[in-house]
């Protein structure tokens, strides 16, 4: 059986319990993830799955590439595909498998054999929705995904007693989801001055927001570009908390129990995509640059107890 989960990370991170009650109905099967070259290896790692293909996401013109999907998609003996990325492209892989040996396939592709509800009349979460499309396919939910899997060594990193998480980066197309720069470093001060380290996560696209940050507050800790996702995830299950933008590691803080803060502009519905964990919260404007440095490191929670000077905007996840 074939699982498709494309990303990006925050997307994978909701999916983590629909991947779990796959596995938990199909037992003895046979389960392959495909998903996008920067998620393989952490898709790897997750015990829910055999084995992982990278999807080449081939262009419109890359024909021979197109014939090389469809031979793999062919070749593979699959009584069955969950889509839960159901998007024009898996739409496509769709009509690759056309013909008498086509899968039985749950997802939004017309004339599947399992259509998924209809999520513009569903409200909740995205995880619900997931688990919801499972069930129109007989695929009860399984209850919270185990997350030991979810860990990794980082002595290496040598890190300080006391951190809190910075996660000031984004993905580049979308920079209307960062807090400024010079947000982050005036709160990274202030943390200092509390006897609280701060250390930041992200990609080396997040390079030039990291710099500004580094400019105004040289004392942070920098592991931009320097951790896998499952480092992340080890960093976390260390720090005292953790504050970022709409952007995937700050959905892997939460997910393994930092007191995780999440910022949001007004493009994030933050009752259906905020982060899920048991110490979550979030604050949002319609605009970040209006979300004041005050009002973040009120609504910080830490490992140690300390209290916001407010009660935060709160979404906690019900399990």
């Amino acid at each position: 059986m074939l699982v498709i989960k494309l990303g990006a990370l925050g997307d994978l991170m909701q999916s983590l319990e629909a991947f779990h009650a796959i596995r938990a109905f199909h037992p003895d099967r046979r389960l392959i993830l495909m998903t996008t070259p920067p998620f393989a290896a952490f898709g790897s790692a997750m015990p829910w799955f055999d084995e992982v293909w990278v999807d080449p996401r081939p262009k419109a013109w890359q024909l021979a590439a197109w014939a090389a999907l469809a031979g793999r998609l062919r070749r593979e003996p699959l009584s069955r595909v969950y889509d839960l990325q159901s998007n024009q492209r898996t739409g496509l892989y769709f009509r690759l498998l056309a013909g008498p040996r086509r899968p039985e396939w749950s997802g939004a592709a017309s004339g599947c054999s399992h259509p998924r509800p209809d999520f513009l009349s569903l409200s909740g979460h995205n995880r619900d929705r997931l688990l919801a499309h499972l069930a129109s396919a007989g695929v009860p939910a399984a209850g919270p995904a185990a997350l030991s899997w979810l860990d990794a060594g980082v002595a290496g990193f040598a890190l300080p007693d006391r951190f809190v998480i910075l996660v000031p980066g984004c993905s580049p197309h979308r920079l209307y989801k960062r807090w400024p720069a010079d947000h982050y470093a005036a709160l990274a001060c202030r943390l200092e001055q509390r006897g609280i380290a701060t250390v930041v996560v992200g990609t080396g696209a997040d390079r030039d927001a990291v710099a500004e940050i580094r400019a105004r507050a040289p004392a942070i800790i920098d592991l931009t570009g320097r951790t896998s996702l499952l480092e992340v995830a080890g960093v976390a299950r260390a720090a005292l908390g953790a504050v970022g933008n709409d952007t995937g590691p700050i959905f892997i803080t939460a997910a393994v129990g930092t007191p995780t803060l999440m910022l949001m502009s007004h493009h994030t519905i933050a009752e259906r995509m905020a982060p899920l964990g048991p110490a979550v919260s979030w604050l949002q404007r319609r605009h970040l640059a209006d979300l004041t440095v005050d009002e973040v490191e009120a609504a910080l929670l830490l490992r140690a107890g300390a209290a916001p000077a407010f009660e935060p905007a709160v979404l906690k996840d019900p399990r």
